[in-house]
């Protein structure tokens, strides 16, 4: 809300909401006004849950299987609730009947509801129903490959070219990001950020998650997320500036951005915020 009101142009969002810790009708009326208060620059994005944090449920008496299938029905209801009609719900894990909410969302029919994928499948399935998608740290290849196949999907399940490039035109590729004058610099302070950020991770799933899971096998490769060169965007100004333009050829559009992973130090995020708006984002200003 305080984004929203100081201001004008910027779209603002979520990355993402874990839907299973808030009531669905709550989120409608909270994500409502919002979107009133950016006049109509509300991105809605949406998850199954959290990546291994057991901990972060357990105080709500959920668990981590339970959140992700709580997922379908959530979101079923926060539109049902967005739409400004009587609503009478009966579902697994909400019930409830109330007339229309006040106020609607400032965008019709609601803000864009993203979903937050990980997997090649669940990047499918919203293909086929024409939702975006937020997509995790991948390699390049593999968001090449993922989005084109998202691509094909959608205009198997009966989209127009309309539908499919609105739905790639909301939907976003997570990356970190660290700008410094050499790339050596970069690197450095990427790597040793990267390291916290996992180290933070592991010791407190050890330390909070029922039985001490970490859900790590370590006979199987890490995940790209824990690969500095699929995880970052690290190096100068012109070095970011190729890598986004790596990114857009593959046919990423939108770019999440994380300027702040496992606690770079304030100044350092200061250097690359101001790096990056003003020496690579005039690039991709079309």
């Amino acid at each position: 809300a305080a984004v929203a009101m100081r201001t004008k142009r910027i779209r603002i969002g979520f990355a993402v909401v874990e839907m299973a810790l808030h009531h669905p009708v709550r989120l409608a009326v909270q994500t409502s006004v919002l979107d009133h208060l950016s006049n109509g620059r509300l991105i809605v994005g949406a998850g199954r849950g959290s990546a291994y944090n057991e901990y972060e449920y357990v105080g709500f008496g959920i668990t981590l299987e339970q959140g992700k299938d709580m997922l379908i029905e959530a979101e079923e209801l926060l539109v049902k609730a967005w739409s400004g009609e009587p609503v009478s719900h009966h579902g697994k894990y909400w019930t409830g009947e109330f007339p229309g909410l006040r106020p609607r969302p400032y965008q019709k029919p609601h803000p864009p509801l993203v979903r937050a994928c990980i997997s090649e499948a669940s990047m499918v399935e919203m293909a086929r129903i024409g939702r975006p998608v937020l997509i995790g740290v991948q390699p390049v290849d593999a968001l090449r490959r993922r989005l084109m196949l998202y691509q094909d999907t959608m205009g198997e399940a009966g989209f127009l070219e309309p539908a499919v490039e609105s739905a790639l035109d909301q939907s976003w590729v997570q990356r970190a990001i660290v700008i410094t004058d050499t790339d050596p610099e970069a690197m450095e302070v990427a790597e040793a950020a990267l390291g916290r950020y996992q180290k933070h991770l592991i010791d407190a799933r050890i330390k909070y998650n029922p039985g001490g899971k970490t859900y790590r096998d370590p006979n199987q490769p890490p995940p790209a997320s824990e690969v500095l060169e699929h995880a970052f965007l690290a190096g100068t100004a012109d070095t970011v500036g190729q890598k986004i333009a790596e990114l857009k050829a593959a046919g990423v559009r939108n770019v999440m951005l994380n300027f702040n992973v496992g606690q770079i130090p304030a100044d350092q995020v200061e250097r690359t915020l101001r790096a990056f708006g003003e020496k690579v984002q005039p690039r991709f200003a079309d």
